[in-house]
């Protein structure tokens, strides 16, 4: 594995400290110290492998560190906080990532053969050990950085081989559920998705519930089981992520910005601005500007962890 790693990280060596576009669909890349803002942020449903160096992601309680051995799952939207960590030897951290399209998992199970049902009131994302043909399907798909005359014709193929040993490992489950329907993880994926769209509206947790046609008290247990988060948590996260990004942009005041995305009480909203960031509002945003001047590029969300 040592030379497929190896490999890869010649290959991902062009990425900069922030999202990356490779020219393949869906592939993305980063390197070095991401500015802090984009490591916290809603993160998009995404199999991130590590190169190099190390990363820790929490989401709400749960913390997991994954280094060049292992990749991470991210099956639902969640919002998330990351720290990444060059390597013992000096190497700045660099990582690749897919993002998830759940009609091109459904598309490639219909070719194979229906495992057994996922699982209970389990999260919906995890850390796994890399394998051999794990990282032969990313050396490939990551070669068409330079051939980008071929990604059209051979990146599908690559993209449905990564996918496939993803469900062949222990996270597969995770795939399979969020590109079937009525599974209890697709069915909190719509939730979820309703209250990224709809962050600023008020959350009736019985309205989430029925659309996701589960009993109240099953969608708590399953929404909290897939994010950590309860529904209003999560919400609330989302809200704060959003309004930092516009206050960082500087697309308004902090009092603004509050009744924006979704909150009554500009104090409040400041209260609860500084228990999430350590900082009001206002300082938090202009800390992060002087850390990261080109943060008017960056107002979305680090895709590629």
């Amino acid at each position: 594995m040592d030379t497929q790693l190896q490999e890869l990280r010649q290959l991902a060596s062009r990425a900069e400290n922030r999202l990356t576009e490779t020219g393949i669909p869906r592939v993305a890349m980063v390197q070095g110290e991401i500015p802090e803002h984009q490591l916290a942020a809603v993160y998009d449903p995404m199999v991130n492998l590590i190169l190099a160096g190390s990363k820790t992601m929490t989401v709400g309680d749960r913390t997991f560190r994954y280094d060049p051995a292992t990749y991470f799952v991210m099956s639902v939207d969640l919002p998330a906080v990351g720290s990444v960590y060059p390597s013992e030897n000096g190497e700045p951290y660099l990582a690749i990532s897919l993002t998830l399209e759940p009609a091109i998992v459904a598309n490639l199970l219909a070719d194979l053969p229906k495992p057994a049902g996922g699982e209970l009131y389990s999260p919906g994302f995890s850390v796994a050990p890399v394998t051999p043909a794990l990282l032969d399907a990313w050396v490939r798909i990551l070669r068409l950085i330079d051939h980008p005359d071929e990604v059209a014709a051979l990146a599908p193929a690559y993209e449905r081989e990564i996918l496939f040993r993803v469900l062949q490992g222990p996270l597969g489950w995770m795939l399979r559920d969020i590109a079937t329907p009525d599974t209890a993880l697709s069915r909190i994926g719509i939730a979820i998705l309703w209250i990224r769209e709809n962050f600023a509206k008020p959350l009736r947790v019985e309205a989430l519930a029925d659309m996701a046609a589960l009993s109240v008290s099953a969608f708590h247990r399953h929404f909290k089981a897939v994010t950590a988060l309860s529904p209003l948590q999560y919400q609330k996260r989302v809200r704060l992520l959003h309004a930092r990004s516009l206050l960082i942009a500087g697309e308004g005041s902090a009092t603004s910005i509050a009744f924006g995305v979704g909150y009554e009480s500009p104090n409040q909203f400041s209260r609860e601005y500084a228990r999430q960031f350590g900082l009001a509002p206002s300082r938090d945003a202009a800390r992060l500007r002087r850390k990261d001047p080109l943060h008017s590029e960056c107002v979305s969300p680090v895709a590629s962890g």
